[in-house]
């Protein structure tokens, strides 16, 4: 009697060790690479070093930068300002580009994000990042 619930215990065990590696696909997809699906292997851009830094007040037309790193293409980088696009030049200073642009002139007296994104055609691989910036006359 011990040796069947023994037997019974073990081939339970089996079945859900089984059953539970028979469900998992997360090592493969399909056949198709990682790489090529845009999963693992895709290095997300980070932003960083913003300037002027958050809070700052600047006034309006004032140059303002920012630091990718993993960036594929400069071409990716699209920035708005209080929701206004902003042309932004980039300058590559390996292993990272440096992000120009000015604030739009017909800002005054407001609070506005600075609000980058980073596009790609893997999700994995887009990043968006802001800081708020004080714009004042003076």
């Amino acid at each position: 009697m011990k040796i069947i619930k023994l037997l019974t215990t073990v081939f339970a065990v089996i079945f859900s060790v089984n059953a539970q590696a028979a469900m998992d696909h997360s090592r493969h997809n399909g056949g198709g690479s990682q790489a090529a699906m845009g999963g693992s292997d895709c290095l997300r851009p980070h932003i960083s070093k913003m300037e002027p830094v958050h809070l700052t007040t600047v006034v309006p037309g004032s140059e303002f930068s920012f630091v990718v790193t993993n960036l594929e293409d400069p071409k990716q980088v699209s920035v708005e300002v209080k929701r206004q696009p902003v042309e932004v030049e980039a300058e590559f200073k390996d292993p990272f580009y440096i992000v120009k642009g000015k604030i739009p002139s017909s800002l005054h007296n407001t609070v506005a994000r600075v609000d980058v994104k980073i596009d790609s055609k893997f999700s994995t691989c887009r990043a968006a990042d802001g800081w708020l910036l004080k714009i004042s006359e003076n």
